[in-house]
């Protein structure tokens, strides 16, 4: 009985340790084989030390460094999960050099306890390094308020160290410990020890230069940990702007777009201005702005920011936990602009219903959330208009003979967050229709949404094998836009016809009068398809199986066979507003009246005193 026990045990606690997600995401493929090098290269170092075998030290030791160079990220963090982490691994290797040099010289333990000291001293002065570079980052880049477009002599903020000198910290600095461990193991067959001790003078001299420097640094920016004095400089400025107007915006760098998509027409309107971000990395990730913007990350400092008192409207892009904070802020009337009108759910979010106002660019808009019914007054909508299409074009520089093919957009909309949500055509009908595309000889435009693959493999995989057929297709200049240039109003201006599904996109590009295609992934009949998504209404639409493109693509190209091009007409008017007034004029105006609102209730609750009006 005793002895199956012990039989079963081992057995067991191997699958147990195999289970263990560390253990188990180092098997495998590439990865896999950089971690068994890796691993093995440090007992097989320890065993050419104590044999002592000089030239196979020699050998070994570069194909460890070149290990560790070429080991993937997730292997790294799974060997440090099994607390097989860097220090400890090159910590192994440096300990073999030492082991090395006492076996070579036994009687003359200069050189290896000199090594010894000199590692020693090195690790010692990395954690004083690590420690300096990440308090003068914290100093400088992640004070409590960050800012751009704001002057703010009074904090005396001194100019950033090198990036080099904050970045390279903690586990990077122990490649330097090369300098002593690569000329020890090198010149340990010929008894050369003090060319190791040479090179952990070499490191000790580099990681002592990088600590003064870094305290120079520390010294002339300690007052900037004084987070009061931080925050009422940038306070002051603020109220000394006297913003009547804030765009407020939270969330992932990937959905920085929707901000910036406001930028322009907020620095074209007269109310003062000023853009509130809640998420440090968006201050750098947010477009190109002449507007004061200010990034608060803690929720306690911005409801304690006294300089947004004054303010009377907020403007809120998206949807998201975090607009708490500002809705919270009395006398503030809150005002959600989108980021774009869709058919999509997320036009007709029920979260909405938390607004003051709900602003939309046309008719349709307001329709929409009447079908929805989620809580949204009627009262509660504004048709503004989209300002920001004054730049799409009606024509393209293939109608103006410009070009010499005709241009096709396509601009597939991201997964959603769910399946439920799954308008997407780049998984379902994706390639294909670039495929499709590329056989009739027509330039290809792809820009995908900003968030596309964010959740689906699937669909990064799709998105994969788009760019790849693109880049391949030899003879047109086809163009794959991932990053912020060219804007999507850009590529409007450049296409011909669009291809996309339902999503803002299709709304904004019925500015430009130009023809559309819109995806029909799931199928439907078309008089469904069109009443269920109205955006669709002047639409092309194209099938799962896209037999409707080459018929589609053929009208185009024929005059006065575009039968949808008076749909299109009389959709813009219903989805985007009317174009007159000016739809800049219409949204300050909208703007102005949600203003007079908040002074209005302000007064009711006695906080007039605050008011901009009452500050002149």
């Amino acid at each position: 009985m005793g002895g199956n026990i012990k039989g079963r045990s081992a057995p067991n606690t191997l699958v147990a340790l195999a289970r263990r997600p560390a253990l188990r995401n180092l098997a495998g493929g590439r990865r896999g084989a950089f971690t068994a090098l890796t691993l093995a290269s440090y007992p097989a170092l320890l065993a050419a030390a104590v044999w002592p075998l000089p030239a196979t030290f020699a050998v070994l030791v570069p194909l460890s460094y070149a290990a560790e160079a070429a080991l993937p990220g997730r292997a790294a963090g799974a060997l440090s999960r099994a607390h097989l982490g860097a220090t400890v691994r090159f910590l192994s290797r440096e300990t073999a050099a030492v082991v090395l040099l006492a076996r070579l010289a036994p009687g003359r333990p200069l050189w290896f306890a000199a090594l010894a000291a000199g590692l020693f001293l090195f690790h010692g002065l990395r954690a004083v390094q690590t420690w300096l570079a990440e308090h003068v980052d914290r100093r400088h880049n992640q004070m409590p308020v960050v800012t751009r477009n704001i002057e703010l002599p009074a904090l005396r903020i001194p100019p950033a160290p090198p990036r080099a000198l904050l970045t390279w910290r903690g586990a990077r600095l122990l490649h330097l410990d090369a300098l002593a461990v690569v000329p020890a193991a090198a010149t340990a067959p010929l008894g050369l020890g003090w060319t190791g001790v040479a090179g952990a003078v070499a490191a000790l001299v580099l990681e002592i230069t990088a600590v003064v420097a870094l305290l120079a640094h520390a010294r002339r920016a300690r007052h900037l940990g004084d987070r009061r004095r931080v925050l009422a400089a940038v306070d002051d400025w603020v109220a000394a702007y006297r913003p009547e107007v804030v765009m407020y915006f939270s969330g992932p760098v990937t959905a920085v777009y929707q901000a910036t998509m406001w930028l322009g027409t907020l620095e074209r309107i007269t109310p003062r201005t000023l853009v509130v971000l809640r998420d440090r990395p968006l201050a750098t990730a947010l477009g190109t702005t002449t507007l004061p913007v200010v990034c608060i990350p803690s929720s306690v400092d911005l409801m304690n920011f006294r300089a947004l008192d004054g303010v009377r409207v907020a403007l809120f892009p998206a949807n998201v936990g975090n607009n708490i904070h500002m809705l919270r802020v009395p006398g503030v009337r809150s005002v959600f602009i989108g980021h774009g009108d869709s058919d999509k759910e997320a036009s007709f979010n029920p979260y909405t219903k938390v607004y003051d106002e709900v602003w939309v660019a046309g008719p349709a808009g307001r329709d929409r959330y009447l079908r929805a019914q989620v809580g949204v007054r009627d009262e509660a909508v504004e048709e503004v208009g989209r300002p920001q299409l004054a730049e799409v074009s009606r024509t393209s520089p293939y109608a103006e003979g410009a070009a010499p093919h005709r241009t096709v957009l396509y601009a597939p909309t991201w997964e959603g967050w769910s399946d439920d949500l799954f308008h997407s055509s780049l998984v379902a009908m994706g390639p294909a229709i670039v495929r499709a595309l590329l056989d009739r000889r027509v330039r290809v435009i792809y820009k995908p949404h900003p968030l596309t693959g964010h959740r689906s493999p699937a669909a990064r995989a799709a998105h994969r094998k788009i760019t790849a057929l693109l880049q391949e297709s030899a003879g047109m200049s086809h163009v794959v836009v991932t990053g912020r240039k060219p804007s999507l109003y850009e590529c409007f201006n450049e296409a011909d016809v669009l291809v996309s599904d339902i999503s803002s996109v299709v709304s904004d590009f019925v500015a430009s009068g130009k023809p559309y295609v819109v995806a029909n992934v799931a199928g439907l009949p078309a008089d469904r398809f069109r009443e269920r998504y109205p955006a669709a209404g002047a639409a092309y639409l194209l099938g799962p199986d896209l037999a409707e493109l080459p018929d589609i693509l053929r009208r185009l190209d024929v005059p006065g066979e575009d039968d949808m091009a008076a749909a299109r007409r009389a959709l813009r008017a219903y989805l985007l507003g009317a174009d007159h007034p000016d739809p800049l004029a219409r949204f300050e105006e909208a703007v102005r009246r949600a203003a007079a609102r908040a002074e209005a209730r302000a007064r009711s609750l006695g906080l007039e005193a605050l008011a901009p009006s009452a500050r002149d």
